[in-house]
C-alpha cells in the first residue's frame, strides 16, 4: 500500500462513555426548559395565540434556511479563501514501477520555462529512503513526472526520473541536492518531450516495430536502453572461420556496462554503455526483445513500389533479404570489374562473400530494384555501423545512368531518418562522380574527407527530410531523376 493511501484510509472510531453520559445530561435538561416554557405560555392569558405564533414562526425559519442552502451550496469560494489542503505523497509507483507525483514543488510554472532532465541515482534499500530524495527535490522547485525503480540484486535500488526543474536551476546544484538526501552514482541529462511517453507504452511498441522488420531489432534495444553501442557479431567471418565473441549463451550475460546476448540469426549481439552500468531489470527487458525477435524468425517487410523510368521501363523497388542471395550474385556475374571495385574498394575476385552480411537485416535494411520479369539490378544498403550509419549503392552497367540509384538513395535515408540516425555516410572513390552527384542530389548538407583516394560523403539529418517515400510504405511526389552513373 502506498503512503497516499494509508493518509487517506480512514481511522476506527473509539467509543467513549463520558460524551454518552454528557449527551443524556444535556437531552434531559432540554425537556426540562421546553416543559417550563410551555407550562409559562399555555396558562398565560394568550396561550395558544403564542403557541401558533411561534409555530408559524419556526415554519418560516425552516423555509428560508432550505431555501438559502440549496442556493449556495455550488457556488464557488470567494476569492483569497484557501482551500483544504490535500495530502500528497513524495512518490506514488505503479504496479510496473512508473508513476508521478501530480506536481512535487508546486512553483505553478508554465513547460516553457522549465526544463525536463532524465536523472538516475543508486539509494540504499529502506523506508523512507525515497521520501527523502523527493523532499529534496521538491524544496529546488522540482517536479516529478515519471519514477521507475530498478532494484540491484546486491542491494539497493537505482531510481530513474524524468523531471521538470526550472530553467536556472544547474544540473551540478539538482545533482548536489540529491546526494544530500542519500542518492549516489547519480547520472544527469537533458530530456525531451518524446520521454515523456511511459515505459510501458514505448516497450509495447518498440516490441511492435520489431514483430513487423527484423532490421529493427538493434534500432529497438537502442532506444530501449538509451545512448549506447550496438554491435552484431556473426557467427563467422567472411573466410568461414569462426568468429571470436560470437559464442553468447541462450540466457545472456550481463558484466555491469556490456551485455551480450544470443542473436536468433547466429553470432552474438553485444550492448556497451561505458558511462552508465545496466540494471537486471534493463537486461531482461533487451532478453524479452530479443526472444520475440527469435520466435517470429526471419521477416521483412513486403510492400513495394513500381517506378516508371524515362525511357518507358517499369522497376519495382522493396525491401530485400537473405532470400534475395541467389539473384544478389547473378547480379555480380553481369557487373563489370570496375562497378564492383568502385562499390567494394578493393579485390573483387570474393565480392560474393560480403553479400549474406548484407543481406542480413541484422546488419541494416536493403531495398532491390526489379525489372518487371523479376531480374535484380541494383541494391542499396542502410548499415549500422556501430553509433554511425553507412550508405552504399550497387547498380548493374546496363542500367547505370537512369535514376535508379538516385530513387533508392532516397528511400534509405527516409528510412534513417525514421529510425531516427543523426547522418549517414558514404564511402566511395573520388572518380566516383555519379555518386557523388547522387548525394549532392539530396539537398542536405553534406561533408567531404578525402584520404588517399578515398571519398567519404557524410550527410547531416537533422535538416529538411529528404523528399523520399517513407520507409512504412507511404507513397511520395517523385522527383525527376537525376542522371550520373550509382555505386
Amino acid at each position: 500500500m502506498t503512503d497516499r493511501n494509508l493518509a487517506s484510509a480512514p481511522r476506527p472510531h473509539r467509543h467513549h462513555w463520558r460524551r454518552d453520559l454528557v449527551e443524556l445530561a444535556a437531552l434531559f435538561c432540554a425537556v426540562a426548559v421546553a416543559d417550563g416554557i410551555a407550562n409559562l405560555v399555555v396558562h398565560g392569558p394568550r396561550g395558544p395565540i403564542l403557541l401558533v405564533a411561534s409555530a408559524v414562526a419556526l415554519l418560516v425559519t425552516a423555509a428560508f434556511h432550505t431555501w438559502w442552502a440549496r442556493r449556495h451550496s455550488h457556488a464557488p469560494p470567494p476569492a483569497g479563501t484557501p482551500s483544504d489542503p490535500v495530502p500528497v505523497p513524495p512518490a506514488t509507483t505503479g504496479a510496473d514501477g512508473t508513476g508521478g507525483t501530480g506536481g512535487t514543488g508546486g512553483t505553478g510554472r508554465s513547460p516553457a520555462t522549465a526544463a525536463l532532465w532524465r536523472m538516475r541515482t543508486t539509494v540504499r534499500d529502506e523506508p523512507g529512503s525515497l521520501a527523502s530524495l523527493c523532499t529534496a527535490l521538491a524544496r529546488n522547485g522540482v517536479d516529478i513526472l515519471t519514477l521507475q525503480t530498478h532494484p540491484l540484486p546486491e542491494g539497493g535500488t537505482v531510481d530513474e526520473f524524468l523531471l521538470r526543474a526550472p530553467q536556472q536551476l544547474p544540473s551540478a546544484e539538482l545533482t548536489r541536492a540529491v546526494a544530500r538526501a542519500g542518492g549516489h552514482s547519480t547520472w544527469i541529462e537533458r530530456a525531451d518531450a518524446h520521454d515523456l511517453v511511459d515505459t510501458p507504452t514505448r516497450v509495447l511498441g518498440l516490441a511492435t516495430r520489431t514483430a513487423l522488420d527484423a532490421a529493427e531489432l538493434p534500432l529497438a534495444l537502442r532506444q530501449l536502453l538509451g545512448r549506447c553501442t550496438i554491435h552484431s557479431i556473426p557467427a563467422t567471418t567472411l573466410s568461414g572461420r569462426p568468429n571470436a565473441g560470437a559464442d553468447a549463451p541462450v540466457e545472456g550475460v550481463l558484466e555491469a556496462t556490456v551485455m551480450r546476448l544470443r542473436d536468433p540469426s547466429g553470432g552474438a549481439i553485444t550492448v556497451e554503455r561505458p558511462y552508465l552500468p545496466f540494471t537486471p531489470t534493463e537486461f531482461a527487458r533487451a532478453r524479452a526483445l530479443v526472444e520475440l525477435d527469435a520466435r517470429l524468425g526471419p521477416r521483412v517487410p513486403r510492400g513495394q513500389h513500381v517506378l516508371t523510368l524515362p525511357e518507358g521501363n517499369e522497376i519495382t523497388v522493396r525491401r530485400a533479404d537473405g532470400s534475395d542471395l541467389p539473384a544478389a550474385r547473378a547480379m555480380h556475374d553481369r557487373c563489370s570489374e570496375r562497378t564492383l571495385g568502385l562499390r567494394y574498394h578493393g579485390p573483387v575476385a570474393d565480392a560474393d562473400r560480403y553479400l549474406g552480411h548484407l543481406l542480413s537485416p541484422r546488419f541494416g535494411r536493403t531495398v532491390a530494384a526489379t525489372t518487371a520479369s523479376g531480374k535484380l539490378v541494383a541494391l542499396g544498403h542502410l548499415l549500422w555501423d556501430g553509433d554511425e550509419t553507412e550508405v552504399a549503392l550497387l547498380i548493374e552497367d546496363e542500367w547505370q545512368r537512369r535514376g535508379i540509384g538516385s530513387e533508392l538513395l532516397r528511400r534509405l535515408l527516409a528510412m534513417a531518418v525514421e529510425a531516427g540516425c543523426d547522418s549517414v555516410y558514404a564511402v566511395t572513390q573520388a572518380s566516383n562522380t555519379g555518386m557523388v552527384a547522387a548525394m549532392r542530389g539530396l539537398g542536405l548538407p553534406l561533408d567531404y574527407q578525402i584520404e588517399e583516394g578515398t571519398l567519404v560523403i557524410t550527410a547531416r539529418l537533422d535538416a529538411t527530410p529528404v523528399t523520399a517515400r517513407s520507409a512504412s510504405g507511404a507513397p511520395r511526389a517523385r522527383a525527376p531523376f537525376e542522371s550520373g552513373q550509382q555505386h
